[in-house]
Protein backbone atom coordinates (compact mmCIF):
# COMPACT_ATOMS: atom_id res chain seq x y z
CA UNK A 1 0.00 0.00 0.00
CA UNK A 2 1.41 3.35 -0.92
CA UNK A 3 0.89 6.62 0.19
CA UNK A 4 -0.56 9.24 -2.15
CA UNK A 5 0.18 13.36 -1.27
CA UNK A 6 -1.35 16.34 -2.96
CA UNK A 7 -0.66 19.64 -2.03
CA UNK A 8 1.12 18.21 1.22
CA UNK A 9 -1.99 16.68 2.46
CA UNK A 10 -0.91 12.64 2.96
CA UNK A 11 -4.25 10.57 1.72
CA UNK A 12 -4.28 6.77 2.36
CA UNK A 13 -4.32 4.11 -0.40
CA UNK A 14 -7.45 3.01 -1.83
CA UNK A 15 -6.93 -0.38 -1.18
CA UNK A 16 -6.84 -0.62 2.81
CA UNK A 17 -7.76 -3.92 4.39
CA UNK A 18 -11.58 -3.52 5.61
CA UNK A 19 -10.26 -4.89 8.77
CA UNK A 20 -8.50 -1.61 9.13
CA UNK A 21 -11.35 0.47 8.06
CA UNK A 22 -13.08 -0.68 10.52
CA UNK A 23 -10.31 0.14 13.38
CA UNK A 24 -10.11 3.47 11.87
CA UNK A 25 -14.11 3.65 12.52
CA UNK A 26 -14.07 2.72 15.67
CA UNK A 27 -12.11 4.95 16.80
CA UNK A 28 -13.69 7.85 15.06
CA UNK A 29 -16.57 6.49 16.16
CA UNK A 30 -15.08 6.74 19.96
CA UNK A 31 -13.89 10.15 19.35
CA UNK A 32 -17.21 11.53 18.20
CA UNK A 33 -19.38 10.25 21.57
CA UNK A 34 -16.46 10.87 23.83
CA UNK A 35 -15.30 13.88 23.28
CA UNK A 36 -18.63 15.50 22.48
CA UNK A 37 -21.44 13.32 24.29
CA UNK A 38 -22.37 15.53 26.41
CA UNK A 39 -23.49 17.96 23.54
CA UNK A 40 -25.03 15.19 22.30
CA UNK A 41 -27.36 13.93 25.24
CA UNK A 42 -28.64 17.68 25.33
CA UNK A 43 -29.68 18.04 21.71
CA UNK A 44 -31.44 14.57 21.41
CA UNK A 45 -32.91 15.07 25.07
CA UNK A 46 -34.61 18.56 23.51
CA UNK A 47 -35.20 17.01 20.37
CA UNK A 48 -37.62 13.72 22.09
CA UNK A 49 -38.64 16.29 24.79
CA UNK A 50 -40.22 19.01 22.04
CA UNK A 51 -40.83 17.16 19.19
CA UNK A 52 -42.04 14.23 19.51
CA UNK A 53 -45.76 12.95 20.51
CA UNK A 54 -45.02 9.65 22.43
CA UNK A 55 -41.27 9.17 23.68
CA UNK A 56 -41.32 12.52 25.59
CA UNK A 57 -43.72 10.96 28.07
CA UNK A 58 -40.86 8.41 28.36
CA UNK A 59 -38.24 10.28 28.59
CA UNK A 60 -40.29 12.34 32.09
CA UNK A 61 -40.35 9.00 33.30
CA UNK A 62 -36.56 8.73 32.36
CA UNK A 63 -36.17 11.60 34.16
CA UNK A 64 -37.59 10.55 37.18
CA UNK A 65 -34.99 7.21 37.19
CA UNK A 66 -32.15 9.73 36.70
CA UNK A 67 -33.13 11.17 39.83
CA UNK A 68 -33.97 8.36 41.75
CA UNK A 69 -29.92 6.74 40.75
CA UNK A 70 -28.45 10.29 41.42
CA UNK A 71 -26.05 8.90 43.99
CA UNK A 72 -25.35 5.63 41.88
CA UNK A 73 -21.87 7.45 40.51
CA UNK A 74 -20.77 8.17 43.77
CA UNK A 75 -21.64 5.03 45.51
CA UNK A 76 -19.96 2.59 43.43
CA UNK A 77 -21.40 2.69 40.10
CA UNK A 78 -23.34 -0.18 38.60
CA UNK A 79 -23.01 -3.72 39.35
CA UNK A 80 -21.96 -6.33 37.07
CA UNK A 81 -24.27 -7.95 34.71
CA UNK A 82 -25.11 -9.58 31.10
CA UNK A 83 -25.98 -5.40 29.72
CA UNK A 84 -21.98 -4.02 31.41
CA UNK A 85 -20.37 -6.96 30.36
CA UNK A 86 -21.81 -7.13 26.55
CA UNK A 87 -20.64 -3.13 26.71
CA UNK A 88 -17.36 -3.37 27.97
CA UNK A 89 -16.35 -6.33 25.44
CA UNK A 90 -17.56 -6.25 22.23
CA UNK A 91 -16.55 -6.76 18.78
CA UNK A 92 -16.27 -2.40 18.75
CA UNK A 93 -14.02 -2.40 21.50
CA UNK A 94 -11.58 -5.04 19.79
CA UNK A 95 -11.21 -3.13 17.13
CA UNK A 96 -10.78 0.34 18.99
CA UNK A 97 -8.01 -1.40 20.92
CA UNK A 98 -6.64 -2.87 17.44
CA UNK A 99 -6.85 0.50 15.59
CA UNK A 100 -3.38 1.98 17.55
CA UNK A 101 -2.99 -0.89 18.75
CA UNK A 102 -3.17 -0.54 22.81
CA UNK A 103 -1.57 -3.09 25.18
CA UNK A 104 -1.89 -3.92 28.51
CA UNK A 105 1.26 -4.98 30.63
CA UNK A 106 1.53 -5.91 34.03
CA UNK A 107 4.58 -5.95 35.80
CA UNK A 108 4.24 -8.21 38.80
CA UNK A 109 1.08 -10.16 40.61
CA UNK A 110 -1.43 -7.99 42.78
CA UNK A 111 -3.17 -9.96 45.46
CA UNK A 112 -6.54 -10.56 44.37
CA UNK A 113 -8.23 -9.90 47.89
CA UNK A 114 -6.98 -6.62 48.25
CA UNK A 115 -7.52 -2.98 46.94
CA UNK A 116 -5.63 -0.85 44.82
CA UNK A 117 -5.37 2.46 43.80
CA UNK A 118 -3.96 2.61 40.05
CA UNK A 119 -2.63 6.22 39.53
CA UNK A 120 -2.38 6.15 36.13
CA UNK A 121 -0.40 9.37 34.32
CA UNK A 122 -0.10 11.03 31.49
CA UNK A 123 -3.65 11.96 30.56
CA UNK A 124 -2.93 12.76 27.20
CA UNK A 125 -5.95 14.37 25.24
CA UNK A 126 -8.44 11.79 26.04
CA UNK A 127 -6.92 9.06 27.60
CA UNK A 128 -7.12 6.71 24.94
CA UNK A 129 -4.59 3.95 26.55
CA UNK A 130 -6.19 3.74 29.99
CA UNK A 131 -9.65 3.33 28.58
CA UNK A 132 -8.88 0.79 25.99
CA UNK A 133 -6.83 -1.15 29.10
CA UNK A 134 -9.60 -0.46 32.06
CA UNK A 135 -12.90 0.85 30.56
CA UNK A 136 -13.43 -1.80 28.46
CA UNK A 137 -12.38 -6.42 28.70
CA UNK A 138 -11.09 -6.22 25.02
CA UNK A 139 -7.47 -6.55 26.82
CA UNK A 140 -7.84 -8.64 29.35
CA UNK A 141 -7.73 -6.73 32.07
CA UNK A 142 -9.91 -9.07 34.12
CA UNK A 143 -7.47 -11.84 33.71
CA UNK A 144 -4.19 -10.34 34.28
CA UNK A 145 -5.68 -9.17 37.60
CA UNK A 146 -8.17 -11.67 39.28
CA UNK A 147 -10.67 -11.25 41.45
CA UNK A 148 -9.89 -7.47 41.30
CA UNK A 149 -13.45 -5.08 40.42
CA UNK A 150 -12.34 -2.34 37.56
CA UNK A 151 -13.61 1.01 38.16
CA UNK A 152 -12.47 4.17 36.03
CA UNK A 153 -12.64 7.06 37.68
CA UNK A 154 -14.49 10.03 35.32
CA UNK A 155 -15.85 13.41 35.32
CA UNK A 156 -18.79 13.46 37.31
CA UNK A 157 -20.72 15.95 35.00
CA UNK A 158 -21.04 12.91 32.41
CA UNK A 159 -22.88 11.26 34.98
CA UNK A 160 -25.47 14.20 34.79
CA UNK A 161 -26.25 14.33 30.89
CA UNK A 162 -29.40 12.67 30.36
CA UNK A 163 -28.95 9.40 27.91
CA UNK A 164 -25.18 9.53 27.53
CA UNK A 165 -24.70 9.03 31.54
CA UNK A 166 -25.71 5.47 30.41
CA UNK A 167 -22.23 5.32 28.37
CA UNK A 168 -19.55 5.44 31.36
CA UNK A 169 -22.32 3.68 33.34
CA UNK A 170 -22.34 0.79 31.22
CA UNK A 171 -18.26 0.45 31.18
CA UNK A 172 -17.91 0.55 35.05
CA UNK A 173 -17.36 4.03 35.51
CA UNK A 174 -17.41 6.29 38.48
CA UNK A 175 -17.46 10.00 39.33
CA UNK A 176 -14.60 11.73 39.68
CA UNK A 177 -15.23 13.16 43.60
CA UNK A 178 -13.92 12.97 46.87
CA UNK A 179 -17.18 11.08 47.74
CA UNK A 180 -16.97 8.65 44.74
CA UNK A 181 -13.10 7.58 46.14
CA UNK A 182 -13.54 7.21 49.54
CA UNK A 183 -16.66 4.72 48.72
CA UNK A 184 -14.43 2.73 46.02
CA UNK A 185 -11.65 2.66 48.58
CA UNK A 186 -13.05 2.14 51.98
CA UNK A 187 -16.38 -0.25 50.61
CA UNK A 188 -15.37 -4.26 50.05
CA UNK A 189 -16.52 -4.86 46.27
CA UNK A 190 -19.39 -7.31 45.73
CA UNK A 191 -19.59 -11.08 44.87
CA UNK A 192 -17.50 -12.45 42.73
CA UNK A 193 -14.85 -10.18 43.23
CA UNK A 194 -12.32 -9.70 46.22
CA UNK A 195 -10.75 -7.17 46.13
CA UNK A 196 -11.00 -3.69 43.47
CA UNK A 197 -8.66 -1.31 41.46
CA UNK A 198 -9.88 2.64 41.24
CA UNK A 199 -8.71 3.61 38.01
CA UNK A 200 -7.40 7.01 38.39
CA UNK A 201 -6.07 9.57 36.06
CA UNK A 202 -4.31 12.18 38.77
CA UNK A 203 -3.27 15.14 36.37
CA UNK A 204 -6.69 15.45 35.17
CA UNK A 205 -8.25 17.60 32.45
CA UNK A 206 -5.18 20.00 33.63
CA UNK A 207 -3.14 17.64 32.16
CA UNK A 208 -3.94 17.15 28.79
CA UNK A 209 -2.91 21.12 28.26
CA UNK A 210 0.10 19.69 28.57
CA UNK A 211 0.49 16.74 25.67
CA UNK A 212 1.97 17.36 22.82
CA UNK A 213 4.38 14.35 20.59
CA UNK A 214 7.10 13.10 22.21
CA UNK A 215 6.75 15.01 25.73
CA UNK A 216 5.68 13.83 28.70
CA UNK A 217 4.96 16.59 31.45
CA UNK A 218 2.99 14.87 34.03
CA UNK A 219 1.13 17.12 36.90
CA UNK A 220 1.90 15.76 40.24
CA UNK A 221 4.17 17.76 42.18
CA UNK A 222 1.37 19.24 43.59
CA UNK A 223 -1.75 16.11 43.69
CA UNK A 224 -1.50 14.95 47.00
CA UNK A 225 -5.10 14.79 47.46
CA UNK A 226 -4.85 11.06 46.36
CA UNK A 227 -2.30 10.19 48.54
CA UNK A 228 -4.34 11.68 51.31
CA UNK A 229 -7.07 9.41 50.46
CA UNK A 230 -5.09 6.15 49.99
CA UNK A 231 -3.17 6.99 53.57
CA UNK A 232 -7.12 7.39 55.25
CA UNK A 233 -7.96 3.85 54.35
CA UNK A 234 -4.35 2.42 53.59
CA UNK A 235 -4.59 1.66 50.17
CA UNK A 236 -1.69 0.55 47.89
CA UNK A 237 -0.82 3.50 45.19
CA UNK A 238 -0.06 1.40 41.79
CA UNK A 239 2.04 3.35 39.38
CA UNK A 240 0.30 2.76 36.41
CA UNK A 241 2.16 4.64 32.54
CA UNK A 242 0.51 5.09 29.26
CA UNK A 243 3.68 4.94 26.85
CA UNK A 244 2.71 6.60 23.67
CA UNK A 245 -0.62 8.32 25.10
CA UNK A 246 0.77 11.76 23.99
CA UNK A 247 2.02 11.28 20.36
CA UNK A 248 -1.96 10.17 18.94
CA UNK A 249 -2.45 14.33 18.42
CA UNK A 250 -0.64 17.09 17.83
CA UNK A 251 -2.13 20.61 19.98
CA UNK A 252 -1.37 24.14 19.80
CA UNK A 253 0.78 24.37 22.82
CA UNK A 254 1.76 27.17 24.91
CA UNK A 255 3.39 26.96 28.12
CA UNK A 256 1.50 28.43 31.57
CA UNK A 257 1.94 31.99 32.07
CA UNK A 258 1.07 32.65 28.38
CA UNK A 259 -2.37 34.53 27.37
CA UNK A 260 -3.42 31.80 25.21
CA UNK A 261 -2.65 29.01 28.29
CA UNK A 262 -4.56 32.00 30.48
CA UNK A 263 -7.35 31.75 28.52
CA UNK A 264 -7.69 27.68 28.26
CA UNK A 265 -7.10 27.42 31.90
CA UNK A 266 -10.19 30.36 32.23
CA UNK A 267 -12.50 28.24 29.92
CA UNK A 268 -11.74 25.36 31.82
CA UNK A 269 -12.91 26.66 35.33
CA UNK A 270 -16.09 27.43 33.31
CA UNK A 271 -17.04 24.26 32.00
CA UNK A 272 -14.47 21.73 33.42
CA UNK A 273 -13.26 20.62 30.26
CA UNK A 274 -9.91 21.79 28.92
CA UNK A 275 -10.43 23.77 25.47
CA UNK A 276 -7.69 22.29 23.23
CA UNK A 277 -7.02 22.43 20.10
CA UNK A 278 -5.62 19.47 18.22
CA UNK A 279 -5.28 17.39 15.69
CA UNK A 280 -4.89 13.90 14.38
CA UNK A 281 -5.80 12.66 11.00
CA UNK A 282 -9.12 11.77 8.94
CA UNK A 283 -11.05 9.27 7.18
CA UNK A 284 -8.83 9.11 3.96
CA UNK A 285 -6.08 11.26 4.85
CA UNK A 286 -3.21 11.46 7.70
CA UNK A 287 -2.44 15.01 7.84
CA UNK A 288 -5.27 16.57 9.80
CA UNK A 289 -8.37 15.48 11.70
CA UNK A 290 -10.28 14.44 14.59
CA UNK A 291 -9.49 10.47 14.66
CA UNK A 292 -6.40 9.90 16.90
CA UNK A 293 -3.18 8.86 14.86
CA UNK A 294 -2.96 5.30 14.52
CA UNK A 295 0.32 4.76 16.75
CA UNK A 296 1.14 2.27 19.62
CA UNK A 297 0.09 2.89 23.24
CA UNK A 298 1.14 0.62 25.97
CA UNK A 299 0.01 0.86 29.43
CA UNK A 300 2.35 -0.43 32.03
CA UNK A 301 1.13 -1.30 35.34
CA UNK A 302 3.98 -0.71 38.14
CA UNK A 303 4.59 -2.50 41.36
CA UNK A 304 1.93 -1.44 44.17
CA UNK A 305 3.56 0.90 47.06
CA UNK A 306 2.17 -0.28 50.17
CA UNK A 307 0.69 2.65 52.70
CA UNK A 308 -0.51 2.08 56.08
CA UNK A 309 -3.70 3.12 57.46
CA UNK A 310 -4.02 6.62 59.20
CA UNK A 311 -7.60 8.02 59.40
CA UNK A 312 -5.81 11.43 59.91
CA UNK A 313 -2.84 11.84 58.12
CA UNK A 314 -0.59 15.15 58.98
CA UNK A 315 1.07 16.72 56.05
CA UNK A 316 4.31 15.62 56.75
CA UNK A 317 3.12 12.27 55.92
CA UNK A 318 1.07 13.00 53.22
CA UNK A 319 4.39 14.38 51.78
CA UNK A 320 5.95 11.62 52.65
CA UNK A 321 4.32 8.96 50.77
CA UNK A 322 3.65 11.40 48.13
CA UNK A 323 7.80 11.60 47.80
CA UNK A 324 7.55 7.33 47.56
CA UNK A 325 4.92 7.55 44.66
CA UNK A 326 6.76 9.77 42.62
CA UNK A 327 9.94 8.17 42.97
CA UNK A 328 8.40 4.66 42.13
CA UNK A 329 6.63 6.59 38.80
CA UNK A 330 9.86 7.93 37.56
CA UNK A 331 11.23 4.09 38.28
CA UNK A 332 9.23 2.81 35.95
CA UNK A 333 8.87 5.06 33.50
CA UNK A 334 13.04 4.92 33.14
CA UNK A 335 12.97 0.94 33.53
CA UNK A 336 10.51 0.64 31.03
CA UNK A 337 11.10 3.61 28.35
CA UNK A 338 13.17 1.55 26.49
CA UNK A 339 11.07 -1.34 25.52
CA UNK A 340 8.35 1.44 24.18
CA UNK A 341 9.57 4.32 23.27
CA UNK A 342 11.90 5.45 20.04
CA UNK A 343 15.40 7.23 21.30
CA UNK A 344 14.55 6.75 24.95
CA UNK A 345 17.46 8.37 26.50
CA UNK A 346 16.17 11.55 24.94
CA UNK A 347 13.34 11.43 26.44
CA UNK A 348 12.59 12.55 30.22
CA UNK A 349 9.43 12.25 32.31
CA UNK A 350 9.01 15.79 33.53
CA UNK A 351 7.24 16.52 36.75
Amino acid sequence: MRNMEILGVKFAPLNVPLKRRLQTLAAATWIFVTAFGDFWGYLITAYLLFYTETIRYFLLVYFLWMYYDRDTCYSGGRSDNTWTRVARNNAFWRYFCDYFPIKLVKTVDLNPNKSYLFTCVPHGILSMGIMGSFGTDALGCKELFPGLEIRPITLDQHFKVPLFREYPYSLGCCASSVKSIEHLLSTPPKNPHTGRATILIVGGASESLESTPGSYRILIKRRKGFVKLALKYGTALVPVFSFGETDLYNQIYRPEGSTFRRMQNYIRGLIGLAPIVFSGRGFFQYSFGLIPKRLPVTVVVGNPIELPKIEEPTTEQINEYHEKFMNGLVELFETQKHNYIDNPEKVTLEL
